[in-house]
């Protein structure tokens, strides 16, 4: 057996060797420890965005239908049996109160007439019976034209009369108490212009299948706007000068949503679930009657779907 003699100094430079290597690799898996723990943390934060409660005016309001009429139409009639000479009515024209509309001749009056002209040239006998405007309006409707023959109480136009024309709104008969007699509403006619209407009158009955009423909006406007056209009526169900609202993708709420709670950052990485009551929703926002949240609070708005109450969270912008 052969013995190997090491001396001293050398032994000495080998356990140095030794304790450095068994440091260093110590020393990266304690490195390689602390990089898993570091990885770990951070895969548990969710990332979300955060906003903050908005001081605003909410309006909560229903748009419904309200079609363009004439209540009042005057009927033009013939008074008496004969051809109509003379016309000077034009579909949809605007005629004042006691404009010449219609002249009648009868047979009879022109036979008489042609008699006595020949008898006395300085007899100036027409037989024309004048047919005038009992009303001012439009001419919506022309039902004779010069060279026919009529007899007497034969309808010879309709006039609408301007003064009369309305807008009616069919209003469901459950939203009665949001329209009131004397109250205004806005109209917004299709082609984006609005006006002012007054709620006047309701008729005295209700659609059999819609249930809706059809009540009378007045407006003061001089706007030529014809007859069957459909703008929309805001109907004003509840307003709030200032109120604290937030988006609603910021509120959650149960399945049966029956409770709602928000995602609130107490620090930069914790979010804790508030229990909140809602208010109005008027498009993408609700307002957030209690608790009273400070401006400076910080909501989670996206990414808070299914977070547990104190849930490490990590904003991103």
């Amino acid at each position: 057996m052969t013995k190997i003699y090491i001396s001293p100094t050398r032994a000495l430079l080998l356990l140095v060797m030794g304790a450095g290597l068994l440091l260093s690799a110590c020393k990266g898996g304690a490195a390689k420890g602390g990089d898993d723990d570091d990885a770990a943390a951070t895969k548990a934060q969710t990332p979300v965005t955060v906003t903050t409660l908005s001081d605003s005016t909410m309006v909560d309001f229903i748009d419904l239908n309200a079609t363009s009429a004439f209540l009042q139409k005057s009927f033009v009639k013939a008074n008496a049996n004969g051809y109509l000479q003379k016309s000077n009515a034009q579909l949809g024209h605007y005629v004042e109160k006691g404009a010449l509309l219609f002249t009648i001749k009868t047979k009879e009056a022109q036979s008489i007439g042609n008699s006595i002209n020949i008898l006395d040239t300085t007899f100036k006998f027409s037989g024309e019976n004048k047919i005038k405007a009992n009303e001012h309006g439009y001419i919506t409707q022309l039902n004779h034209q010069p060279g026919d023959y009529v007899q007497d109480g034969d309808q010879l136009a309709v006039i609408s009369d301007r003064s009369s024309f309305v807008f009616l709104l069919q209003l469901p008969y459950e939203l009665r108490a949001y329209v009131k007699n004397g109250q205004d509403v806005q109209l917004i006619l299709p082609d984006g212009s609005k006006m002012t209407g007054v709620a006047t009158s309701s008729m005295p009955s209700v659609d059999t299948l819609a249930q809706t009423q059809s009540v009378v909006l007045r407006i003061n406007s001089n706007a030529q706007i014809p007859e069957n056209l459909v703008a929309k009526a805001r109907i004003i169900k509840a307003a709030r000068a200032t109120s604290m609202s937030l988006p609603k993708s910021a509120v959650l709420s149960n399945e049966t949503q029956t409770e709602f709670w928000v995602m609130k950052l107490t620090d930069a990485t914790t979010a804790v679930k508030v229990p909140v009551k809602k208010g109005l929703e008027v498009g993408d926002r609700v307002e957030i009657l209690s608790p009273k949240f400070s401006p400076q609070d910080k909501i989670v708005v996206t990414g808070n779907y299914g977070l547990a109450d104190t849930a490490k969270v990590k904003v991103v912008q």
